[in-house]
């Protein structure tokens, strides 16, 4: 079971460490846990639920599916079929599934460097 761990990103506070099950969905998650992270839609439409993902492995091309890179498109400028699946890439938690690797969620992106 990997370990997620939620982490604000305005003052580095570790806000809930759970335990996963490899596939789970991380808002699903997020809200079971009681986890403070925004979302609105469900659906992967509003960017509400923008997140940076921390884990081992990264560094390798990510292709996001279509809604995820449309909304990022509209909210960040991303307009690539393919990305580096890294840190500085903002991603909509509706469309993350859990890993087999440990992950590190950073919340409230837009207030990191």
């Amino acid at each position: 079971m990997p370990t997620v761990r939620f982490i604000r990103s305005a003052d580095l506070v570790v806000v809930a460490e759970v335990e996963a099950e490899s596939g789970d969905n991380l808002t699903d998650l997020a809200r079971f846990h009681e986890v403070p992270m925004p979302w609105r839609c469900g659906q992967g439409t509003c960017g509400t639920c923008l997140v940076r993902l921390e884990h081992d492995g990264q560094l390798q091309p990510l292709a996001m599916r279509g809604i995820e890179r449309n909304v990022l498109k509209r909210i960040h400028g991303i307009d690539a079929v393919e990305v580096d699946d890294s840190p500085q890439t903002p991603r909509l938690a509706c469309h993350v599934t859990v890993g087999d690797v440990p992950l590190t969620v950073w919340l409230d992106p837009h207030s990191m460097a």
